[in-house]
């Protein structure tokens, strides 16, 4: 089977010359030995000394283990640098001292490019920060951008879709196509393997399969000891999606400590299940004592813990689902930490505050049908924030600059 770009590549390729090692991370299956495929084949064509190494292997992890020189062994000889991609470094016993080993002694001959399915595993084995020896790069599972590639092939219809967001009111042909696409992407998300499924029933079962796998392996790698209250967590996130995150009331309703819910929180963050977002305020300490809001890093995922692939129109967290596609497309534009929403205790709220720059940027809101939008009901934000103008992105809409293609 053909392997298919992914937008990563690009920046990946533009920071080869530097000295810093790469660290790709993300979910399980999202596609990183696809991205170490594709690099091996471009350096290939290049005839530039490239290895992939995965430490799945038990024997190759023991060998690596043992001491990093091992990994010398095991390369072709070369005068030229040799690039090493090395998949799912978190095996390792030690991966910093690893990493640091060969950046500090080797970096002439070799560059190690590596990849991590859990922030845990990773936050837990990397010592130190790596100052300066690393460049972090997140992969996703796929945008909606790289999902109509996949899923269709035609690279025309990509760029349609990038007209319609650069063209203010433009009339494209292919709209019908793309909103077709869409209501696909908004059901079953952007796993690879699903997009590439082509009937409904086996991407159902593929969902089934990750959800179900990747809910073991979190459990294995976190010590978490209660399998069934955290897979109710889970679907209790999916069905609150863009709601505050109440801890007390998790712990409340799942008969937990608030302790053991954060850990579990912490859990599904760090093996990129989902992505807190916190409040905008001028005031910095108030903002970090306030509840955040929760996002699935995948709406495929989210949905197969709710069992929901009814047509869009009539389900009914169809707003959340619009809501929840909306900060996918901005996090793949945008910085997370610079991703926020705005809410005070009399109920006034905006879905997105995006800063662009010091004071100053957009806010979104979201809602399934434009014309349930009066940007007078929001003139308490518009009021106190000029500098962040709001405008609304909808599922159905009037205006082509107002519909979720124009983010």
């Amino acid at each position: 089977m053909e392997l298919i770009s992914r937008n990563i590549l690009n920046t990946i390729i533009k920071n080869l010359d530097y000295k810093e090692f790469g660290v790709i991370v993300g979910p399980r299956q999202c596609g990183k030995t696809s991205v170490f495929k594709i690099v091996t084949g471009l350096f290939g064509k290049q005839s530039q000394p490239v290895f992939y190494i995965s430490l799945e292997d038990p024997q190759i992890l023991a060998r690596l283990d043992s001491h990093p020189e091992e990994l010398f062994s095991m390369l072709p000889s070369s005068k030229q640098k040799i690039f090493v991609l090395i998949d799912e470094i978190q095996y390792l016993q030690n991966p910093t001292n690893f990493l640091k080993y060969h950046f500090d002694i080797h970096f002439e001959k070799i560059k190690i490019i590596c990849s991590g399915s859990s922030a845990f595993y990773i936050d837990q084995k990397f010592k130190d920060s790596l100052a300066g020896r690393k460049q972090i790069y997140n992969l996703y599972t796929l945008s909606f951008e790289e999902f109509i590639h996949f899923r269709t092939g035609d690279e025309k219809l990509v760029a349609e879709l990038d007209e319609i967001r650069k063209r203010e009111n433009y009339n494209s042909l292919q709209i019908n196509k793309i909103k077709q696409l869409l209501d696909e992407y908004l059901t079953f998300g952007g796993y690879p393997a699903v997009v590439l499924s082509e009937t409904v029933e086996r991407k159902k079962t593929l969902l089934t399969e990750l959800s179900q796998s990747f809910i073991k392996r979190d459990i294995l790698e976190s010590g978490i000891k209660n399998e069934e209250k955290y897979y109710f967590l889970l679907k209790m996130l999916a069905s609150q999606t863009g709601n505050l995150l109440n801890i007390n009331q998790f712990s409340t309703s799942l008969q937990l400590s608030t302790t053991a819910i954060e850990n579990y929180i912490t859990t599904l963050r760090k093996t990129f299940h989902i992505h807190l977002t916190r409040p905008f305020y001028r005031n910095v300490k108030k903002e970090l004592t306030k509840m955040p809001v929760a996002y699935f890093n995948d709406l495929g995922m989210r949905n197969i813990l709710l069992n929901q692939f009814e047509p869009i129109e009539f389900r009914i967290d169809k707003g959340e689902l619009i809501e929840n596609y909306v900060f996918l497309q901005l996090r793949n534009k945008y910085a997370t930490d610079e991703i926020r929403f705005w809410r005070t205790a009399d109920g006034n709220e905006v879905d997105f505050v995006v800063s662009t720059q010091f004071e100053k940027g957009f806010a979104l809101e979201c809602k399934f049908e434009e014309r349930n939008f009066n940007i007078k009901k929001y003139s308490k934000f518009t009021e106190g924030y000029p500098n962040f103008p709001l405008s609304v992105k909808s599922y159905k809409y009037t205006k082509n600059s107002n519909s979720l293609f124009s983010i």
